[in-house]
């Protein structure tokens, strides 16, 4: 009798699925591949003279949504002045007009990317300024026609998925029933946006969300 009781429990579990793998596992691969796809955007971005385009590319690329066109979700009510080493970078004076713009850029439901942007209205057009003052678009799409390029001048990473001197053979647990825990953060570029005539037209600070990994990987 225990042994017939035996086998119809397994055959009752075996009739259950199998527990999904969890998405980027708390393995030294899982944290490699994770590591090898941060590296991947960030040089993307210092390669691209439009982070907006450069993320919509990666959110087509890895089906993040339906619709792949980056949306900013502006942040009213919030001010942030600028400093005098900023004013100097954007080559203007103390008393030149810098308009503060605050967004997440999402894609589908996910947040890839947090910008402090201030811009020299001056040196946009009325209807691009109206357009930022009073839309949520995108400033790169926005200021597309002033042909702007992008000047890197710092970038930190922020999160390192592996242990310090992993290359030299130290170890970390693999959990592989864990899931991977991504930061809020994982790297920041701060740049100055400059226009086709080499004005200097906004600075910026661009915080990268761990929500950039999360998409379906094929395991």
């Amino acid at each position: 009798m225990r042994g017939t009781t035996w086998i119809f429990l397994g055959l009752a579990l075996a009739s259950f699925p199998a527990l999904a793998e969890p998405r980027w596992p708390d393995t030294f691969q899982g944290r490699l591949e994770a590591l090898a796809l941060v590296e991947t955007l960030n040089a993307d971005l210092l390669a691209s003279d439009s982070a907006t385009q450069t993320l919509e590319a990666w959110c087509a690329a890895h089906r993040m949504a339906n619709d792949a066109m980056l949306h900013a979700h502006l942040i009213r009510g919030v001010q942030k002045p600028l400093p005098a080493a900023e004013r100097a970078r954007l080559e203007i004076g103390a008393a030149e007009p810098v308009v503060y713009r605050r967004v997440d850029l999402t894609c589908g439901d996910r947040v890839l990317s947090r910008a402090d942007n201030w811009y020299v209205p001056s040196r946009l057009t009325a209807a691009m300024d109206k357009t930022l003052t009073t839309t949520d678009t995108p400033f790169g799409r926005v200021v597309h026609d002033l042909h702007p390029r992008r000047k890197t001048f710092a970038v930190t990473q922020l999160w390192h998925p592996l242990p310090q001197g992993w290359e030299l053979g130290a170890t970390q647990a693999d959990r592989p029933d864990a899931r991977l825990a991504l930061p809020p953060v994982l790297f920041e570029h701060r740049a100055v946006v400059v226009a086709g005539n080499g004005k200097p037209i906004s600075e910026v600070v661009e915080d990268y969300t761990g929500e950039i990994l999360d998409f379906a990987h094929g395991r």
